[in-house]
């Protein structure tokens, strides 16, 4: 057995998943359609593959652990000059994939990983391409908006072709969105 690369994320449900991928291909960003349009839960990692199991094992009993929230995607930001990306905000339901972030990359389990920089949920809408296309892709989605009741995450591979494939999708313990749908972020995983 090899090594592959993994990642955990958030799907952006149809029809913002692949109308923000569109957009992405066309502000130029040549892997839009390689990789889904998601919110990061790990970030791209390296693993043996005989690991594989014992994440699925740890992934499945964090999203057993947790409930249904409210995501709400609004406006632009941009980690520039750090880092040459721009992205739609997640203005509600940040603090609960902060929390599951956390519980995936629990330094007791199969995925103990450091981050490189300070964990902040997002969706890429731009990256690596030229400073006009990004400023373009700042200024275009400034007014998006989206929102869905988030009922669980994904693990994926990146193939050898580039292109992210979703392995296993882990529903939340309980199905049941909280009544605070439409209000301000709070939080609102939590373990049972």
């Amino acid at each position: 057995m090899g090594t592959v690369t993994i990642g955990v994320s958030i799907a952006v449900p149809e029809p913002h998943g692949s109308r923000l991928q569109q957009l992405r291909a066309g502000f130029g960003d040549a892997a839009a359609y390689g990789i889904p349009t998601h919110v990061t839960l790990l970030p791209p990692t390296e693993i043996d593959e005989a690991v594989v199991p014992a994440v699925e094992a740890h992934l499945a009993e964090v999203a057993v652990a947790a409930r249904p929230f409210p995501m709400r995607l609004f406006g632009t930001g941009t980690f520039r000059p750090l880092t040459p990306v721009v992205y739609v905000q997640v203005v509600e339901g940040g603090a609960a994939c902060t929390w599951l972030q956390k519980q995936v990359r629990d330094p007791s389990g199969p995925v103990p990983r450091e981050l490189q920089f300070p964990y902040h949920p997002h969706v890429t809408v731009a990256h690596g391409i030229d400073e006009a296309a990004m400023d373009r892709a700042y200024a275009d989605l400034a007014d998006y908006e989206a929102q869905w009741p988030c009922t669980g995450f994904a693990l994926y591979e990146q193939g050898a072709d580039g292109v992210w494939r979703k392995l296993r999708e882990f529903p939340f313990g309980t199905a049941v969105v909280p009544p605070q749908a439409g209000s301000v972020d709070r939080g609102s995983v939590s373990a049972h």
